[in-house]
C-alpha cells in the first residue's frame, strides 16, 4: 500500500480510488488472506487498521447501530493529522472551540498514551479550560473531510445507520493526543478490546456487502 498515493488522490478528491483500495483490503481480511485484528475503539467504532508505517497509518473505522460509546471523554484532538473518506453512510464531526486560561473553566485537559498492549490510560493535566460547541460538518457517502491535528472536535453518525470511513492519518512530532474530562475527574484506562479473527472477518464482510450495495440499509 503506497500511503501518498492514497493521500494525494484524497487530496484530490478520486473517491473511487480510494474506495477501491479499501474494498481490496477489506476482501484481504473477509477470505482469510490476511491475518489482521479488529479492534473496538472506546469512541465506539470498530478499527481495521490495514497499515502502520512509521508516523503514517490506515485504518477502516465501522460504526455500526449497536456500537456504544465506552468512555465519556468524547471531545478529543489527534496527534495526527487526518483525512477520511466516507465509504458508505454518513457521519458529522461538530467542532469545539477550546479556550485555556480563560475565567470558569469547563474541563480538564487529559493526555492520551496508547499502549501496544491496548490499554489507553488517560492522565489529567493541570490545564483547564472552556468548551464550547462550534460549527458541524457532515460528510456522506463518496464526500472527503480533514482534521489537522489539535483540533478538538467529537464524532457522530447522525441518523445511526450503518457506516464506515477510509481513514488516513500522519502523526506530527511532538504532538499529543489530548481528551476533554471533568475538572475533577482521576486518571483512568481504558482497554481496547481486540475481536477474533471470525469476528473480524464477519466485520470485513459486511463491510463490503455495504460498500457494493448503492443505497445499504
Amino acid at each position: 500500500m503506497d500511503y501518498p498515493a492514497l493521500e494525494r488522490a484524497a487530496r484530490r478528491g478520486e473517491t473511487a480510488e480510494l474506495v477501491r483500495h479499501a474494498a481490496s483490503e477489506l476482501e484481504e481480511v473477509a477470505t482469510g488472506r490476511r491475518v489482521l485484528r479488529a479492534v473496538r475503539h472506546p469512541l465506539g467504532f470498530v478499527c481495521l487498521p490495514v497499515l502502520r508505517d512509521g508516523a503514517e497509518g490506515v485504518c477502516v473505522h465501522v460504526f455500526g447501530p449497536t456500537d456504544r460509546l465506552l468512555t465519556d471523554h468524547q471531545v478529543h484532538s489527534h496527534s495526527w493529522d487526518l483525512i477520511s473518506t466516507v465509504l458508505y453512510g454518513r457521519l458529522s464531526n461538530r467542532h469545539m472551540d477550546v479556550e485555556e486560561g480563560v475565567g470558569a473553566p469547563t474541563h480538564r485537559l487529559f493526555e492520551v498514551h496508547s499502549e501496544p498492549s491496548g490499554v489507553d490510560e488517560l492522565r489529567p493535566t493541570r490545564r483547564l479550560v472552556r468548551c464550547s460547541p462550534g460549527s458541524e460538518q457532515t460528510s456522506s457517502r463518496g464526500q472527503t473531510y480533514a482534521l489537522p491535528a489539535g483540533a478538538f472536535h467529537t464524532t457522530v453518525v447522525p441518523d445511526g445507520r450503518p457506516t464506515a470511513t477510509l481513514v488516513l492519518g500522519r502523526t506530527l512530532p511532538g504532538r499529543a493526543d489530548l481528551s476533554l474530562g471533568p475538572l475533577r475527574a482521576p486518571g483512568h484506562r481504558v482497554v481496547r478490546r481486540m475481536c477474533d479473527a471470525a469476528q473480524t472477518a464477519r466485520i470485513a464482510r459486511a463491510a463490503l456487502r455495504r460498500i457494493h450495495d448503492p443505497d445499504p440499509g
